[in-house]
């Protein structure tokens, strides 16, 4: 897996930047009716700069994709080598996660369409989101086989997570009261109250990291608002679970 911090230099900071602006086009008017020299302006370049950075829209697309799943699975490898019960690892990936959605790439990279990508480019993605879900699979059953979690299917537990996590670009809005890290803190607790297993529930939440972040540079979280009118009615799951 390629490390994000190679997005840090002077042209990894550019492309960053494109990205970013790509990913706010593709929410405006979707992948298809998104144009290169739209992207372009932006991000306030010509259209013929951006292609010094990438060579196509599809290849914009991708890196949509790439690089919001590298940062997920850089967080995920870091929480499972933690000696934290599976509760908190759990608490502290749907944070995670949250903050992706909301701060990252504007909240759409995840959900953005994949069937515009070259099939080559399509494995290399769907691999890296099953990784992501066999990994939270993995910390659920974890926490099941310790009685930190009561016991029940994993992938059934995933399903309702990433089910739950999927569908916040439908209704995130920037512009309301709720900042990311309460949405994270929130989400974190319902969704893993119904897992814990009984007699565990005083000791679960108690640590302060759920509203952990993976941007590579501190700031305050986005605020949000509930909407049903957001021009994303095309997104797609943003991690598939595997059946």
């Amino acid at each position: 897996m390629r490390n994000t911090s190679t997005l840090l230099d002077r042209k990894g900071r550019k492309k960053l930047a494109i990205l970013k602006s790509a990913a706010a086009v593709f929410r405006r008017r979707g992948y298809y009716g998104a144009s290169v020299g739209q992207i372009a302006r932006a991000v306030r370049m010509t259209t013929p700069n951006l292609y010094y950075y990438f060579r196509n829209k599809e290849e914009i697309l991708y890196f949509c994709h790439d690089y919001s799943l590298d940062l997920l699975l850089e967080s995920l490898d870091k929480i499972r080598r933690s000696g934290d019960p599976a509760d908190e690892k759990l608490r502290r990936l749907i944070a995670l996660f949250v903050h992706m959605v909301i701060d990252e790439l504007h909240g759409m990279a995840l959900t953005l369409d994949l069937q515009p990508l070259s099939p080559a480019r399509l494995r290399k993605i769907i691999a890296k989101r099953d990784r992501f879900d066999r990994g939270m699979r993995r910390i659920i059953q974890e926490g099941i086989e310790a009685g930190v979690l009561r016991p029940g299917d994993a992938k059934l537990a995933t399903f309702g997570i990433l089910g739950s996590l999927n569908w916040i670009p439908r209704w995130f809005d920037p512009r309301g009261p709720a900042d990311s890290d309460e949405i994270a803190r929130v989400f974190a607790e319902n969704l893993i109250h119904g897992l814990i297993a009984d007699g565990q529930r005083g000791r679960s939440g108690r640590s302060s990291r759920a509203g952990e972040n993976p941007r590579t540079e501190p700031g305050p979280g986005r605020k949000a608002r509930c909407h049903s009118e957001a021009g994303n009615g095309g997104a797609r799951p943003a991690v598939a679970v595997q059946a």
